[in-house]
């Protein structure tokens, strides 16, 4: 352990910002009543990854802020899967999604305390694969609960629609924070791939979002830009030369005699 105190305020810092990243898109979903972009599964999935990930930390006796981050991370994430599910373009009855809620909080609850009386004693004897599987379980819950926005971002030509970016910014924020910390701490290998996998894929969403920008705001603005000024220089040199025929006295001299020799006749 290089710093406990450092890996403690760290933790600490990610932890808070673990607290308050989903706050943001809860508002966001709430004010707009609509959660298109947003997939149920992809909350349902966090929801999921919580409860190996809350029995990997607690049977490894990380830092105790890591202990407690899993069901501050579960409890917000059950509240944005709710609005998923209740808001357009899902619209679930509220009966079924109070019944998924209830089961998903039971079998959190049984597992937790199963696995945790369970395979503390083991863990404390130096057997730490049974711990490493759900350590394992969490990281690849995590990573597919991140895959569903990718297949929106595909259809909408890399967009992204539903997903609040301050939500994005905190919780990578967290997890790079989270990294740090247990860097410092216990040298965690496993925690650092499952923050790691969170970074790196919400990152790719702010690529995804920024390289969409790029294609069809900026670049397009610029080529419509270029041809509103083409059109403008054209319509500048077609009346440069009708004012310029116009101001010229021997031609018009010439066209009036024309006009006369033509009515004479």
């Amino acid at each position: 352990m290089i710093s406990e105190r450092a890996a403690t305020a760290l933790a600490t810092v990610a932890t808070i910002c673990w607290c308050v990243q989903l706050i943001p898109q809860i508002i966001y979903n709430w004010k707009r009543k609509d959660c298109t972009g947003l997939p149920p599964i992809m909350m349902f999935l966090w929801v999921i990854s919580g409860i190996p990930f809350a029995i990997y930390f607690c049977v490894s006796r990380g830092n105790v802020i890591l202990q407690v981050q899993p069901h501050l991370f579960m409890f917000f994430c059950s509240i944005s899967f709710v609005q998923s599910c209740y808001y357009p373009p899902t619209k679930l009855a509220l009966w079924k999604i109070i019944t998924v809620v209830v089961g998903i909080a039971i079998t959190d609850i049984g597992m937790e305390v199963g696995f945790i009386l369970w395979l503390r004693p083991l863990y404390d004897r130096g057997i730490h694969w049974p711990d490493l599987i759900f350590g394992i379980l969490a990281t690849v819950l995590l990573a597919i609960g991140l895959l569903p926005p990718y297949f929106e971002l595909a259809k909408r030509k890399g967009r992204v629609v539903g997903i609040n970016f301050w939500f994005l910014f905190i919780d990578s924020l967290g997890a790079w924070f989270s990294i740090v910390s247990v860097i410092l701490g216990n040298m965690d290998v496993m925690g650092i791939i499952l923050y790691c996998v969170i970074a790196g894929m919400e990152l790719g969403i702010f690529i995804s979002h920024f390289i969409w920008f790029l294609r069809f705001k900026w670049f397009s603005k610029e080529k419509f830009v270029e041809k509103d000024s083409k059109d403008a220089d054209d319509d500048d040199e077609t009346n440069v030369g009708k004012s310029s025929d116009s101001s010229d006295p021997e031609k018009n001299e010439q066209d009036q005699d024309e006009d006369e020799g033509t009515s004479s006749e």
